[in-house]
């Protein structure tokens, strides 16, 4: 059905950068909050009336061709009169909502829900075709959260916070797909943001803990250790990193975060009889905030750690967002001695062409490859694939998730560096100090047996 042009949208533009910090800002401050409760209002005075909220997100991303090095496509001047081709076809159905990346659409007209899911279909089809951009095919997606009056609330501030929730939801679970609101996902938002409130304060309360899992050669002899953060908290107890390390981004508490990491595990390796190597994640966050190479330098200087014995590993949006500026501060890091690997190799856009456009020190294998060997011939052949391209590189590859001898086996017998629970599950340090010390332990010796 068509959509009335009379509702009430309102769109933001969250495309501006502070080139001094690469902080993304946004270009334009969004709309009143005045505005949004007169056209809430305007909705809900309607009586005999349902009325949908929108809250959405216009993704995109390369189909072909180098992401890395386009700016986003809604900036770009690729339809008649210097319009954004995206933004006119989001137009066609949401007039005030051009050249938006986040808007919301509310719509007093039509029976609720059908007409939600029929104007969720449209925007999404609007913004779901491919744009030719100096030959880079760019395909857009949009993530919507909603909410209905009167089921979903009865005011304004109620249904645009209950479309939000619904949007965060989506955006966990499925991008590019569309999320109603659910009263459960309400209870999920509060546990989210008292998490949020308490990952604040947990570095102070001496609350975050590092564990250390053993990585090895194919030969299974242990020849460094990855040093991954634990939180745990005083009531829920050990909080998994999956859920917590996304809530400190969001937060700004990742940097302090990061830092403490840093400092401990090159502290705690500085001490080692063995010269163990280290490898730590810094998130991407930092790399956008904060002068990653000074913190890096003055930590060195600080434990007296070889430079050479630490391993910062990355992921693929270190270089996503400024390749230029990326690739720079990643030289500055090696010119201290670091080394440098790419975590989670294979599983973004562009992972195959960073090994030539930087030297890194090592590739890893992301688990979800590792845990279909013996199971898919299609895991296997892109792990023989990436371990081949290592080796014409020269660069090193690691494989984590090694849980199974099959497993094990397949990747030593391709000359693959290994982690894992087969090796060692995450510990405190202290259950590995015969590993340190230099004693090897049965499981190293039973592998090198082989």
């Amino acid at each position: 059905m068509g959509f009335d042009p009379r509702g009430y949208y309102r769109a933001r533009a969250e495309r501006g950068k502070d080139r001094a910090s690469g902080i993304s800002r946004p270009a334009h401050r969004p709309a009143e909050p005045g505005g949004v409760q007169r056209a809430h209002r305007k909705c809900l005075a309607r009586r005999g009336r349902q009325c949908l909220v929108c809250r959405a997100v216009r993704r995109h991303r390369s189909v072909q061709g180098d992401q890395r090095r386009l700016r986003p496509f809604d900036r770009r001047q690729v339809s008649g009169g210097g319009r954004p081709q995206a933004d006119v076809g989001l137009q066609r159905i949401v007039p005030g909502a051009a050249r938006a990346d986040e808007f919301i659409v509310v719509s007093p007209d039509g029976p609720q829900p059908a007409m939600a899911r029929d104007l969720c279909a449209q925007l999404g089809t609007a913004l779901d075709q491919p744009v030719c951009i100096e030959g880079h095919a760019i395909e857009g997606s949009l993530t919507i959260g909603a909410s209905i009056y009167p089921r979903d609330g009865a005011d304004a501030d109620t249904l645009v916070a209950n479309a939000e929730t619904a949007l965060y939801r989506v955006k966990a679970d499925q991008r590019g797909s569309t999320r109603f609101f659910e009263p459960e996902m309400g209870r999920q938002m509060r546990e989210k943001r008292a998490l949020q409130h308490d990952i604040r304060a947990a570095l102070a309360k001496n609350e975050l803990e590092l564990y250390y899992q053993p990585q090895a050669l194919p030969n299974g002899r242990v020849f460094g250790f990855e040093a991954l953060l634990h939180w745990r908290h005083p009531l829920r107890g050990l909080v998994p990193p999956g859920l917590f390390i996304p809530l400190a981004e969001e937060t700004g508490a990742i940097g302090p975060i990061d830092e403490w990491v840093l400092r401990e595990a090159c502290r705690e390796a500085a001490s080692w009889r063995r010269p163990l190597t280290i490898a730590v994640n810094l998130s991407t966050v930092d790399f956008r905030r904060s002068d990653v190479p000074a913190m890096i330098l003055a930590t060195l200087l600080e434990t007296g750690l070889d430079p050479q014995r630490l391993e910062v590993e990355i992921t693929e949006g270190v270089l996503f967002w400024d390749f230029d500026r990326a690739l720079s501060i990643l030289r500055r890091i090696k010119g201290f001695g670091v080394r440098i690997a790419m975590d989670d190799f294979g599983t973004g856009y562009s992972s195959l062409s960073y090994p030539q456009d930087f030297p890194f020190d090592k590739i890893k294998i992301d688990q979800t490859f590792v845990s279909r060997i013996g199971d898919s011939f299609q895991a296997g052949a892109i792990i023989q694939s990436i371990v081949r391209l290592g080796r014409t590189l020269a660069l090193p590859v690691i494989a984590e998730g090694v849980e199974t001898e099959e497993q094990r086996t397949f990747l030593a017998r391709e000359g693959c560096q290994v982690q894992g629970y087969l090796i060692g599950r995450p510990e405190p340090i202290a259950h590995y100090r015969h590993l340190i010390a230099g004693l090897a332990t049965a499981r190293e010796s039973a592998i090198r047996a082989r």
